[in-house]
């Protein structure tokens, strides 16, 4: 049902932050992506972000059709980089619902500034670089990949893995299956999105 639905979720995004411009209190169902991902890493690993994210859609199912699709720049994936967005994002978030606490239509637009901006921000680097670009240092992300490192079930990756490389060019976050050929810890990445677009391809 998941792997139906995942095209079409992005339509979930433009309705959100439609209906939000006219109705600002409906930004406080952004809880919800904000929080699923780090809820269900433990578990699943980044799986909400490759599956349930509205967002993860929209760059999948748009922007990929209109990015260059270069590698994703090192600096966005480097600790520095996610930990500045973490911090930044916090900091933000926290001293704008300080003034707006106890106003719900103030307070959804504080959720809605932050999605707009942050989705702008996306659609800037995925016409620059890769599509999942800024999936590379989401915040929200950035904790469920710490929290799904050592946790997240391996992709198993044949030892007939001749090394085509087409599971990188299949994966939305540009990742390395082949890597782990043959060994007996398989591949575990906390940024796998567990689409398993990679493994659609044959056995991986």
């Amino acid at each position: 049902m998941v792997k139906i639905l995942r095209p079409y979720l992005f339509w979930i995004l433009l309705i959100f932050l439609s209906v939000g411009y006219f109705y600002p209190a409906v930004g406080l169902l952004a809880l919800i992506c904000m929080l699923a991902p780090v809820i269900l890493a433990p578990f699943k690993g980044r799986f909400w972000c490759g599956n349930c994210c509205p967002r993860g859609s929209f760059y999948d199912e748009v922007m990929a059709k209109l990015s260059p699709q270069k590698p994703i720049p090192k600096v966005f994936r480097s600790s520095f980089m996610r930990i500045t967005a973490l911090l930044t994002l916090i900091s933000v978030f926290t001293i704008q619902m300080i003034y707006a606490w106890g106003d719900l239509s103030a307070m959804g637009l504080v959720f809605l500034r932050i999605i707009f901006i942050t989705t702008l921000v996306g659609i800037g680097l995925g016409l620059l670089y890769h599509h999942r670009t800024w999936c590379a240092f989401c915040p929200m992300g950035t904790l469920a990949s710490w929290l799904s490192s050592k946790r997240s079930k391996p992709l198993q990756v044949s030892a007939n893995c001749v090394n085509c490389k087409l599971c990188t060019k299949a994966c939305p976050f540009a990742l390395e299956p082949y890597n782990a050929k043959g060994t007996d810890t398989g591949f575990l990445h906390g940024d796998c999105l567990k689409c398993n677009r990679c493994s659609t391809l044959g056995k991986v």
